[in-house]
């Protein structure tokens, strides 16, 4: 599992961060589960065949590239989806697109 620093998110552009934290199938899974709304990691261990820590530790790789932000909700941990990260990925990839399909770009 590759690990991202703060460093490397500081030394790095967001985009390339993004896409490396979403490199991973576990992680755009988990994407997937919290576009559906917020969620404790006690809410979302169910639902991956990985253990608690690992689960905890791909939690934290989408917190550092800014994908997921989390707050404190008594005891618990709760993850949410950062929408600002994956639209930039999604606009590059449609700037890609119409390059790729002769399309001038937007605007």
């Amino acid at each position: 599992m590759a690990y991202v620093s703060f460093e490397t998110v500081a030394a790095r552009g967001s985009l390339d961060v993004a896409y490396q934290a979403i490199a991973d199938p576990t992680r755009r899974r988990i994407i997937e589960v919290l576009a559906q709304g917020e969620r404790s990691v006690k809410d979302l261990v169910p639902r991956f065949p990985i253990s608690q820590p690992a689960l905890s530790q791909h939690l934290r790789v989408l917190r550092e590239a800014g994908l997921v932000r989390v707050r404190r909700h008594g005891r618990f941990r709760v993850y949410s989806l950062r929408a600002d990260p994956l639209e930039a990925a999604r606009d590059w990839l449609q700037r890609v697109d119409r390059m790729l399909y002769g399309l001038p770009p937007p605007g």
